[in-house]
């Protein structure tokens, strides 16, 4: 895909052999974006998050990456991916694009292309949780369609939520 700015990039389903480019990415990621992605401070994760994050489960989660098109060797950029909650036909998501790729529509399509995903599969809800001051976010999730709720359980948080 074409972004805003003529930047190339691909998005396609996680694979295995991803992790070694997983665990860079997240070495990229500055500590606002790791914050706004995991809610604490962040500086390594265990090695057991990569594996779990290479290798979802087919059943009930669905996982994204977006690779740069720029260079001789593409690099993941971003990643999509949603879980179902148990109980219910609904999904949890996130997203998380490195900081020089943010405003360019890439979150927007890898969002699109999981709810896509998500109600092919028969999903009825998808809800995300995400900081109050992470405009951007808000911004986008609104321009989806997503209702946007007070957490009852931590005013910092938000609930998003699109009915699919």
């Amino acid at each position: 895909m074409t972004l805003r700015n003529g930047r190339r990039a691909t998005v396609r389903p996680i694979r295995p052999e991803d992790k070694d480019g997983l665990e860079a990415a997240f070495e990229h990621l500055s500590a606002e974006a790791r914050y706004t992605r995991f809610f604490t401070a962040v500086r390594t994760l265990p090695e057991k998050v990569f594996d779990s994050a290479t290798h979802p489960a087919p059943d009930r989660e669905v996982a994204l990456v977006a690779l740069s098109d720029e260079g001789p060797r593409q690099s993941i950029i971003g990643g999509a991916r949603y879980a179902l909650t148990p109980g219910n036909n609904s999904c949890e998501f996130a997203v998380t694009l490195a900081d020089d790729w943010h405003g360019l529509g890439l979150a927007r399509r890898l969002m699109e292309t999981l709810i896509e995903i998500a109600r092919a599969r028969g999903v009825q809800r998808m809800e995300g949780f995400v900081l109050a001051a992470n405009s951007s976010m808000r911004g986008l999730a609104a321009r989806l369609g997503f209702a946007d709720m007070q957490c009852p359980e931590d005013p910092t948080l938000r609930v998003v939520t699109l009915e699919l």
